[in-house]
């Protein structure tokens, strides 16, 4: 299958552009559904004909935030496979910890140079399926300051 279906949750327009621009820039087969909040992400994944292999959701949006669209995500038996990162502009513990404990794979702080975004969704995106725990793990046993790892009980 060399298309590649993600989703993408994210009320900053800025951070969405440079995100599917950083995509486009990396693989032409990857498709990117884009929504402002929870809600409408929801809504796009039940619309989709096929299921998106990986889920972006920003923490902080308006009407429905990350944390309550990862919980609807994790609820629904079609859906609760699919990995989930969660990214935020802060690194605060107790958002990390939450994420893990509510089935989040990964929780991704959001670089602000485009070259690092690229970089890290380059190897994201390359790895998507059974090998994406590891490329999140080697990303942060590198030195990576944007990936903290979420428990792996919760996959």
């Amino acid at each position: 299958m060399s298309e590649k279906i993600i989703l993408l949750a994210d009320d900053d327009t800025d951070d969405t552009e440079m995100f599917c621009e950083a995509l486009e820039e990396i693989n032409e087969n990857i498709i990117c559904h884009c929504a402002e909040n929870g809600n409408e992400a929801w809504k796009i994944l039940n619309e989709i004909n096929q299921k998106p292999q990986l889920i972006f959701l920003d923490l902080n949006m308006p009407v429905m935030n990350g944390w309550d669209c990862l919980k609807l995500v994790k609820k629904e038996p079609h859906y609760k496979d699919i990995p989930v990162i969660l990214i935020s502009t802060s690194s605060h513990k107790n958002d990390i910890e939450m994420a893990s404990k509510l089935g989040s794979i990964c929780y991704l702080v959001k670089p602000n140079s485009f070259n690092d975004l690229k970089q890290l969704l380059k190897i994201i995106t390359s790895n998507l399926g059974d090998g994406l725990r590891d490329a999140l793990i080697n990303l942060k046993e590198s030195g990576s300051k944007h990936i903290f790892i979420c428990n792996a009980d919760n996959q």
